[in-house]
């Protein structure tokens, strides 16, 4: 067997499973509020901003059109968001917060203190995985724009 080729050896591996341990641990926080982790992010993009067009949530969030509009469509559906066209651009939806959506942030309010305890690292650990890990999305988001750029 090659040795490159063993789940042990490979990066990718630690990272799909760290990633789907984190949702899943997220998960009975999420549903005593209502919503999915998809939902959760795009709301504390919301949270931050108070209104964004689709296409900027998606670029923070590394997600397509394919899966935000869906998403906030089900999300204007439980009455936490409004979609809009933009006047000045009809291409473009603008997604802003509603009044439940606002109330949501205080109820989520101690989410990220719950998972910072489920989740085995010292603040320096913690700091440091945060770094790597955004440094290794920064060089993964410039290859491929290297190879779709020509």
């Amino acid at each position: 067997m090659h040795e490159q080729l063993k789940l042990e050896n490979q990066l990718c591996f630690p990272l799909y499973a760290a990633a789907r341990d984190v949702v899943k641990h997220y998960k009975p926080f999420l549903d005593d509020l209502g919503i999915t982790y998809t939902q959760y992010i795009t709301l504390m993009v919301l949270w931050e901003v108070g209104e964004a067009p689709i296409k900027e949530i998606g670029a923070r969030l590394h997600l397509d059109s394919g899966t935000l509009t869906p998403l906030c469509k089900k999300m204007e559906a439980k009455g936490l968001v409004t979609r809009r066209r933009d006047v000045n651009d009809e291409r473009n939806v603008i997604v802003s917060l509603t009044d439940a959506g606002r109330a949501l942030e205080e109820k989520a309010a101690d989410v990220p203190h719950k998972m910072g305890a489920c989740i085995n690292l010292s603040p320096d650990e913690f700091k440091e995985l945060y770094r790597l890990l955004y440094k290794t999305i920064e060089g993964l988001d410039r290859e491929e724009n290297e190879v779709s750029h020509g």
